[in-house]
């Protein structure tokens, strides 16, 4: 780790990030797309107003809050241009608690110095959806940071400050509950994983959790047979979680359901095909750390296609998962109103261009969507157990399924928590994923500032 650049990339990010908040306060000089329901309801909060709400914001007051914190500590002014200093200082944060994280999955020891991100946390932190919002006053780049904190004071085993950074995301974005509990889990299958009986004490309950690339679906049956033994030992770091999920669900019955204000817009729906929409973008996104694993594209494009088509039963599996993807293809696929109405975003013109192209084309994007599936679980599952492996796909379930709007936003967190358990990229593909997403930024970030449109707008994720 010492040897790593990081410090200089880092000062370079942050550099990069005061030019690009400059550029937006200069050129949007007016609040943005959510940004009118969001600025005016942190200034009353400046101004000592807690009580007055838009109803029309669906998500808690965490933003506001933090921009108060950072008024009453600072001094400074809650105009548009400051407020945006929020999210920004967010993503700036942000690759200090994605050191731990990937240290956390390499297991391999911090930098000497806090102050010296990893050059790999650096880039990670640059990922398109979090550099784009965190110069806007949007709650992605706060929530994502509270979120990456929340996991890595669980790997750490300090589960009540894990709690309290856990809930405090909860105050950013509802659904950042269910990583909470993520947190708590990840947390307990790497100490299942690793720990040892201690000499001469009666020998520990063992979980079944073979290496993920070694493992047979009989393997998972094992896995929940054997859990119940070693429930015991998990129980009690599960404390602090609880009392969040208690206060959590006393939200819910007081609010009367998870969204707050414009819940009209807002009814959860059974939206399957999310899943394979998040797929296809992380390995879009993340690619050249898909592709950097030992063998290469050739090695991973041969053990995905082992893992499709190898055998008779791999074969017959593959074209059963693909009609039954058909089938939720055909039942659950959304055409939201947002979606085909709001041309001011890329997923307007994915969903004219790609996916309504023609009727077949979402059926014959299955394939390439357990392609790329098998892709990330042999990616991430050469140094991972088998639960490990499947425990963020779990987790994911909950938040993505139930999400009637393909909205890139939503898969912020997932990608990240995703990408991290990438463990042995090389310093030249991190270098080169750098490149890959900074010819996205600049991209956007372009059209976003120079490329508007006379009543359109200006385009955005």
């Amino acid at each position: 780790m010492s040897s790593d650049p990081g410090a200089s990339y880092y000062a370079g990010f942050v550099a990069l990030c005061i030019i690009t908040l400059k550029a937006v306060n200069e050129e949007v000089t007016e609040p943005y797309m959510d940004e009118p329901f969001h600025v005016p309801q942190a200034q009353a909060y400046c101004k000592g107003d807690y009580w007055t709400w838009d109803p029309k914001i669906t998500t808690p007051p965490g933003l506001y809050v933090l921009s108060l914190l950072l008024k009453q500590v600072f001094m400074f002014k809650c105009n548009l241009s400051m407020l945006r200093f929020t999210p920004a200082l967010s993503l700036a944060a942000l690759p200090f608690a994605l050191t731990r994280l990937l240290c956390y999955h390499k297991r391999v020891r911090l930098p000497h110095t806090v102050f010296a991100p990893t050059t790999e946390a650096v880039v990670l932190a640059s990922f398109p959806i979090a550099w784009f919002f965190g110069f806007l006053y949007y709650t992605e780049t706060p929530s994502v940071f509270f979120v990456v904190a929340t996991v890595v004071a669980a790997s750490q085993g300090r589960h009540w400050l894990a709690a309290l950074l856990g809930a405090v995301s909860c105050t950013f974005r509802q659904n950042n509950i269910v990583w909470v509990l993520y947190a708590y889990a990840s947390s307990q299958l790497m100490y299942l994983r690793f720990r040892r009986t201690p000499p001469g004490a009666r020998p520990l309950a063992k979980l079944h959790d073979p290496p993920a690339l070694d493992a047979t679906p009989a393997d998972l049956i094992q896995c929940i047979i054997t859990f119940p033994g070693v429930l015991v030992d998990i129980l009690g770091a599960f404390v602090p979680y609880a009392l969040v999920l208690a206060g959590f669900g006393a939200f819910v019955v007081w609010n009367g359901g998870i969204v707050l204000g414009d819940k009209s817009n807002h009814v959860p729906a059974l939206h399957i095909p999310q899943l394979y929409y998040f797929v296809g973008f992380a390995t879009m996104m993340g690619w050249p750390a898909l592709i950097s694993g030992k063998g290469g594209l050739s090695a991973l494009a041969r053990d995905v296609w082992n893992r499709m088509f190898g055998s008779a039963r791999n074969t017959v599996a593959t074209v059963a998962t693909a009609a039954l993807m058909g089938v939720t293809v055909y039942k659950f696929t959304i055409h939201h109103p947002f979606l085909l109405a709001d041309n001011r975003h890329y997923t307007f013109y994915v969903w004219r261009r790609i996916f309504m192209m023609h009727p077949v084309v979402p059926y014959l994007l299955i394939p390439g969507y357990i392609a790329c599936a098998w892709a990330w679980f042999i990616r991430i599952g050469q140094d991972q157990t088998l639960l490990q492996n499947l425990l963020l796909p779990v987790f994911v379930l909950p938040t993505l399924i139930p999400t009637p709007l393909l909205e890139p936003r939503y898969f912020l967190i997932p990608y990240i928590l995703l990408r991290a358990q990438v463990v042995d990229a090389p310093l030249w593909v991190v270098l080169g994923e750098g490149f890959w997403y900074g010819l996205i930024n600049a991209a956007t970030m372009y059209v976003f500032l120079h490329k508007s449109r006379a009543g359109v707008g200006r385009f955005m994720w």
